[in-house]
């Protein structure tokens, strides 16, 4: 099988502290994967081991169906981008670019790689420039076109955009987003691993999405669906922004109908779709997710929603964010803005909750909740 696998991968340091706990994951040739997750998920660290800049403790990384456990990082086609860029500063733009070259090819076929790939990335004009003299986001397309002109089996980026400012940022994805799709267009298809603690950019980029958590695989898969059907509390906490409203409930049976109590906040009818996977439960404790854009404000009194009064506005110009506070609770509401809709903090308000789009979780251990077994 081309492309990448880790078989259960471990990471364990000499004082005993165990950064990765047995990854398995198979990156397919020419996918775009991005590793996402907080500050000290050791996402950095496993893309390190990929590279050959970490040693592996147990398990087997195989690129292209070779075990490189013991290849040096120069032998395994790897190509890998730094968040600090690490451009020779003495060396000018074409030197910087041409120098992983230099021995290995004749002196044509290097200058013709230095100026296509300075040409596809926009900084011809500054072949003849140090890097003292250039931007941070001129500095990047260099560090990336070092890498290009490789032409790797494998990219690695090691949050290469977190130094740019925001505008920048969004260039910058949408360049290196192009060049995976032109390198596949060219039938030169080459994997690319992207390391961020950013979801809006792992959202955008990724074909696939690992989310990790303290060295664990919390779930891959596409964006869409780690949006729309995280497998764990933790993955619906982490991707969208704002964040998914989280509160632990109740589930109380009332007749044969189930609602939901917030306690001093009052209950909530579940619809049907919702109630016939809890049938088995009864005056038991569970975690609800709800997205800021399927809570919806109403009046104070309206029935079948909670009394709320709003905290803080944050207008974007195409949308609305509302936080809430209900009971104690803190609830975000996101919906499209309109000409004259306005509301003011400490306003009593209500909040409307789509739980046909409700999310529920184990609240002991985070999973996704499953009717019980009879």
């Amino acid at each position: 099988m081309s492309g990448i696998q880790l078989h259960d991968v471990k990471k364990i340091y000499p004082n005993g502290f165990q950064a990765l706990h047995g990854i398995e994951l198979s990156i397919q040739e020419g996918e775009f994967m991005v590793f996402v997750g907080p500050s000290g998920c050791a996402k950095s660290t496993l893309l390190r081991m990929i590279a050959g800049l970490e040693s592996v403790s147990e398990g087997e990384i195989v690129i292209q169906n070779r075990c490189v456990n013991q290849v040096l990082p120069k032998d395994r086609e790897v190509a890998m981008v730094f968040q600090n860029y690490a451009l020779y500063p003495h060396m000018t733009v074409y030197k910087n670019m041409a120098f992983s070259l230099q021995g290995k090819m004749p002196r044509d076929e290097i200058d013709r790689r230095v100026r296509e790939a300075a040409e596809n990335l926009e900084i011809s004009h500054l072949l003849e420039r140090k890097p003292g003299q250039l931007s941070g986001g001129q500095c990047q397309r260099v560090a990336l076109g070092r890498a290009i002109v490789r032409r790797p089996r494998v990219f690695l980026f090691d949050e290469p955009l977190s130094n740019l400012d925001a505008k920048l940022r969004v260039s910058m994805r949408l360049q290196l987003i192009n060049l995976h799709q032109q390198l596949k267009a060219e039938g030169l298809p080459s994997t690319m691993i992207y390391v961020t603690h950013d979801q809006v950019e792992a959202m955008t980029m990724g074909d696939r999405i690992c989310v990790l958590d303290r060295g664990v695989i919390q779930q891959v898969d596409k964006p869409v669906t780690l949006y729309h059907q995280p497998a764990n509390k933790f993955v619906a906490a982490f991707i969208g922004s704002p964040a998914m409203n989280l509160h632990d409930v109740t589930i109380m049976r009332n007749a044969d109908a189930l609602t939901l109590s917030f306690g001093d906040a009052g209950h909530l009818p579940l619809p049907a779709s919702v109630a016939e996977r809890l049938n088995d439960y009864n005056e038991e404790q569970i975690c609800l997710g709800i997205r800021p854009e399927h809570v919806a404000i109403t009046t104070a009194d309206a029935p079948a929603a909670l009394p709320a009064t709003v905290q803080t506005l944050e207008h974007m110009g195409n949308e609305e964010i509302v936080h809430c506070d209900v009971a104690g609770r803190h609830f975000v509401a996101r919906f499209p803005s309109s000409p004259g809709w306005s509301l003011q903090p400490g306003e009593r308000i209500g909040l409307h909750l789509a739980l046909e789009h409700a999310h529920l979780f184990d609240i002991n251990h985070g999973r996704v909740l499953r009717p019980m077994a009879r």
